[in-house]
């Protein structure tokens, strides 16, 4: 008798999964589309993977991820019990979800923002409900404010805008959400604002960071979240027992060791931010201020007086060796194009290429 074809669960049928910015396999494109680090992480980084690099990895590793943790606590205050360390931040958004989010419950997110969170929504048979940033892509907080929300996500600075709520706004937002306010702040690193103070005095808030953006470590995998200890011990039972490997807390220990190069670094971002802003803005484009390692800029009017579709200037900077990111899926944003900050060199080239393109050449 023939197998039956499996089947999943209704709502796996229905929902789309989360798409990831694209990984080209040619090694001679410049990658500026899912706002990875230009500069390398300290190069104690890797001396100390080779050396942990033994046969010890035949263990498993450290399911408590101690080590950072305790780092953490001295460098943002607090102990390492206001910590919980992820393979990544967005496997914490995922405990979250599980944790506060059920059938039917209410998850109130700014829209256009990091679309992962859809998925993380859909996975829980939560209720969207997507709050449109106003005409500018600014946060009202009076909209976000819901008193039936389980849980409020803010990405901030926001993706893809790069716009920042200041921290008196996120405070005043703490005090009037009912259920868990989680910050996400991927890209804190690049901007004067976060959030850690005001989870700690508010014990509803959970605040998430990545080793990604900033400390150069996107290939490891290490994301941590802080809380009040009461929150961050109910995390603890949802997140997968060994879900950081040795290698990685290795690598995530060192960075935080040697901090200071990932201060060095956001600093060299930030100025190349500055100045592909303002090269972007000469070239008629509007470009939103942005605190993260990425700007959002809508391409120039037409001779009609109307801005068009973004897709035909990506592809033809993907034919020419630059990859960015456009939203043609997203309404608001199709006209618009995310790019990230690398090199000085590698912003030089994508202007260049930017000008021969616009020239016809």
């Amino acid at each position: 008798m023939p197998q039956k074809a499996p089947k999943f669960l209704d709502h796996i049928e229905r929902m789309a999964g989360y798409i990831p910015g694209e990984q080209p396999r040619q090694a001679d494109i410049v990658k500026l589309n899912t706002n990875e680090n230009p500069y390398p992480p300290p190069p104690s980084v890797l001396e100390r993977v080779r050396e942990a690099a033994t046969q010890d990895l035949r263990k498993y590793p450290d399911a408590a991820a101690s080590g950072v943790r305790e780092r953490l606590s001295r460098l943002l205050g607090g102990s390492p019990d206001n910590f919980v360390i992820g393979n990544g931040s967005d496997e914490l958004l995922n405990v979250i979800l599980r944790c506060f989010a059920g059938p039917g419950d209410l998850v109130t997110f700014p829209w256009p923002t990091y679309p992962y969170y859809d998925k993380l929504i859909d996975l829980q048979q939560a209720k969207p409900h997507p709050v449109p940033l106003d005409d500018d892509f600014q946060v009202a907080i009076d909209d976000l404010v819901h008193p039936e929300s389980r849980i409020t996500l803010l990405a901030n600075p926001n993706s893809p805008t790069g716009i920042g709520l200041s921290r008196e706004s996120i405070d005043e937002l703490a005090s009037r959400c009912s259920g868990i306010l989680v910050v996400d702040e991927a890209y804190v690193d690049f901007s004067a604002g976060g959030a850690i103070e005001i989870a700690q005095k508010h014990p509803h808030v959970i605040v998430t960071r990545t080793l990604s953006k900033s400390f150069s470590l996107a290939g490891v995998r290490v994301g941590f979240a802080y809380a009040h200890p009461t929150l961050i011990a109910g995390l603890w039972k949802v997140k997968e027992h060994y879900n950081v490997s040795s290698l990685s807390q290795v690598a995530a220990e060192a960075a935080l060791d040697d901090i200071d190069v990932m201060r060095v670094n956001a600093e060299r971002i930030i100025a190349t931010r500055m100045r592909l802003s303002n090269e972007l803005r000469t070239r008629g484009f509007f470009v939103w201020s942005s605190e993260a390692n990425f700007v959002l800029a809508r391409i120039p009017v037409g001779d009609a007086g109307h801005v068009g579709d973004a897709q035909p200037l990506f592809e033809a900077l993907k034919e020419r060796g630059y990859l960015v990111r456009h939203y043609g899926q997203q309404p608001r944003l199709s006209d618009c194009l995310r790019i990230s900050i690398g090199s000085d060199e590698q912003i030089d080239g994508l202007l260049d290429t930017l000008d021969h393109v616009v020239e016809g050449d």
